[in-house]
């Protein structure tokens, strides 16, 4: 028997645009990053989920409606 793979319907989430700007933090050491929300005015850095592929970072994306090239911090 076969089963077709439907895509996921990601849960979309909203954030505050006028306060907060989506990046990456990265670390140099390990290579791992973070896909999260930097304050714009404190740059205090929320962090939201572990980006271990491509995948995981077109999801963070697609949740939170983000089209433009995303800041790497460090």
């Amino acid at each position: 028997m076969f089963f077709k793979h439907k895509k996921h319907s990601v849960e979309k989430k909203s954030y505050d645009k006028e306060t907060k700007k989506p990046v990456l933090k990265c670390s140099i050491c390990t290579g791992e990053q973070v896909a999260g929300f930097q304050d714009k005015k404190t740059g205090k850095f929320e962090d939201i989920m572990l980006v271990r592929s491509p995948q995981d970072l077109e999801t963070f994306k697609e949740t939170y409606d983000i089209s433009e090239e995303m800041d790497k911090i460090y």
